[in-house]
């Protein structure tokens, strides 16, 4: 973390989520107590099925818990309603997942652009700040191919600029790098390291070692249950 960094974006206290069936209930998120700052890169590993994705869902408001509080940017995203939570990620919290999900019919700029004019700002404003954004992360001359003229981690790099747009704070990303090689999944880690050093919170879920390395802190999820690593 960058010697600025430090105010809390993150703050879960006592999440539980479970999943009930009539053989069994399995545990996503049990008894989770966790706080992640600004500028802080947070690495979360475990197995398939531990609870990973589902405690990212929850963070970014995508799925709600049984119980427990969760805060981002102080807002309780346990309490908030649908729209609520929608305008929370429009404005703070940006999410990329394994599968860039671009638009196909949309050059890289235009998918970038989308959160800023689901806000309301003007086509012009919204694709210069996408311009801006498609630079930091490398992709500087490249605003205007389409997804399928990209490499796989040119398209995630589009991802992260999308989630990063509108001044974003908090970025969550599930397994990233899954679908990429091993230099690419190198890359974007690096990435997202000096985006973190810039001050943005970096919140992601993967199974790769390499992740570790570059991160702050590492938990791993057991059964529902995040256990610190670092």
């Amino acid at each position: 973390m960058t010697e600025a960094a430090g105010a809390s974006l993150i703050r879960a206290s006592g999440v539980r989520k479970a999943y009930h069936s009539a053989a069994e209930t399995v545990w996503a998120a049990r008894d989770v107590d966790f706080t992640a700052h600004a500028g802080e890169f947070v690495c979360i590993y475990g197995a398939s099925g531990s609870g990973k994705s589902t405690l990212l869902n929850l963070l970014a408001g995508l799925d709600l818990a049984d119980s427990g509080e969760i805060r981002v940017d102080g807002v309780d995203v346990s309490a908030a309603d649908e729209a609520q939570r929608a305008e929370l990620r429009l404005g703070t919290v940006g999410v990329v997942f394994q599968e860039h999900n671009l638009i196909e019919e949309f050059t890289a700029a235009e998918n970038v652009a989308l959160p800023l004019e689901a806000r309301g700002v003007p086509v012009g404003e919204a694709r210069e700040e996408a311009l801006a954004q498609l630079a930091r992360v490398g992709l500087a001359g490249l605003e205007d191919r389409m997804p399928w003229q990209l490499s796989g981690g040119q398209r995630q790099r589009v991802g992260v600029a999308r989630a990063l747009t509108g001044q974003r704070a908090v970025l969550l990303a599930d397994e990233p790098t899954g679908a990429l090689d091993s230099t690419a999944t190198r890359e974007l880690f690096e990435l997202i390291r000096k985006l973190c050093d810039d001050g943005v919170l970096a919140v992601v879920c993967s199974h790769d070692p390499h992740c570790r390395e570059f991160a702050d802190t590492v938990y791993e999820v057991v059964d529902g249950r995040l256990e610190s690593r670092s």
